[in-house]
């Protein structure tokens, strides 16, 4: 099966979207599936065509074309991917959808007619409502639409509510770990907090709730590995508090480094504010057999089971944080049982095999379906 696979941002690009979509091509291509890549150059200088482990790369300036209203950029944006479709000639065209560049599939949908599949692995903003717009038209015109968590599916569908029929949750799934888990450590714990600093993340919370702990427990250390915009306010409100010596800020972890990190750590905090579809993190420290304290946002409590492999708590509130993550440090047999039951139910749950499975037997179903209707 021939896919074009559409994303914002592919290799070198390593966020965790970019990560899963080259371990995803890596994976279906073994599964017999052809594809080329659809993305933005993004903030890089990068070749309008590249490659990567023999998949091509196509980079378009959508996002540039789109913000300036550049009408001579449009048109060439437009062209390029018309000349792309053509000499492509995809079975299926598999967008990621979180960026508006997917207003180009529209526009080019005839030229090489082909199935749609859209798949959701970020919460939808806030501002997102029905009507006559392009995320209306990209999911009513699409053959089918995943999402990674059955929070994002619900909103998703709650705006469009013609999708229900076509729509489905695949969640998101990680290859095994051949790391193995070390044991928690009490005397001198570690919390961690890992992303990208920017508000969402609700880092400031987990900061305002270890300084409500740091002097019950004086070994205690808190690490925030990532960088991003609110860094320096977060360091501020460190110093502020005056638990600059018991805060690390460790900056951006290369992906290959993160179970390394994970593994010397006690506690893992997901603190974030909205828009957290699934909590790649959460899985990743399940690997670990690591508890986590997480806010009740979006897809968190799907991964997080209460009081089953971590706690679950409300958001934007530094008080049940600091409860919760003290619970676990009172109660360090009930941490380590909830860090090895977070294993079990990773393993069993949300798989990486189980994950392209899924994907597997939905291209298939999506290509039977084209041929029915060709017919």
């Amino acid at each position: 099966m021939r896919v074009l696979y559409w994303t914002q941002l592919y290799w070198p690009y390593i966020g965790g979207v970019e990560v899963h979509g080259a371990n995803f091509l890596r994976s279906m291509r073994i599964r017999g599936h052809q594809f080329a890549v659809v993305t933005s150059h993004g903030s890089l200088n990068l070749p309008d065509h590249d490659e990567y482990e023999d998949v091509p790369i196509y980079r378009f300036p959508f996002q540039t074309a789109l913000a300036n209203g550049n009408m001579d950029q449009l048109m060439i944006a437009r062209q390029r991917l018309i000349q792309l479709k053509l000499d492509f000639k995809p079975d299926l065209v598999h967008i990621q959808l979180s960026d508006p560049s997917a207003f180009f599939h529209l526009q080019t949908m005839t030229v090489e007619p082909t199935s749609t599949l859209i798949s959701f692995h970020v919460s939808l903003p806030s501002s997102s409502s029905g009507g006559d717009t392009l995320l209306e038209k990209i999911l009513v015109s699409s053959d089918w639409i995943t999402a990674n968590s059955k929070a994002v599916l619900s909103d998703v569908r709650h705006l469009v509510p013609d999708i229900v029929n076509k729509s489905s949750c695949i969640y998101g799934g990680l290859e095994p770990s051949h790391l193995i888990p070390q044991p928690l450590s009490f005397h001198s714990p570690k919390l961690l907090c890992l992303g990208r600093l920017v508000i969402d993340k609700g880092f400031d919370l987990a900061i305002d709730a270890f300084s409500k702990l740091i002097e019950r427990y004086p070994n205690a250390r808190l690490v925030i590995a990532g960088d991003g915009p609110a860094r320096s306010a977060l360091e501020q409100q460190v110093r502020s508090l005056g638990i600059d010596h018991t805060v690390e800020f460790c900056g951006w972890v290369n992906p290959a480094e993160v179970p390394h990190l994970l593994n010397t750590s006690t506690i893992i905090v997901v603190p974030s504010r909205c828009r957290e579809a699934f909590g790649l993190v959460v899985l990743q420290a399940a690997q670990m057999a690591r508890p986590v304290v997480a806010a009740r946002v979006g897809g968190l409590p799907e991964v997080v089971a209460d009081y089953e492999t971590g706690l679950v708590v409300d958001k934007e509130n530094p008080q049940a944080l600091a409860n919760a993550i003290a619970f676990l440090l009172d109660h360090p047999d009930e941490a380590v049982r909830m860090g090895k039951q977070a294993q079990i139910r990773a393993n069993a749950k949300f798989n990486w095999k189980k994950h392209i499975d899924a994907y597997d037997q939905l291209y298939q179903k999506l290509l039977r379906d084209a041929c029915v209707e060709s017919k």
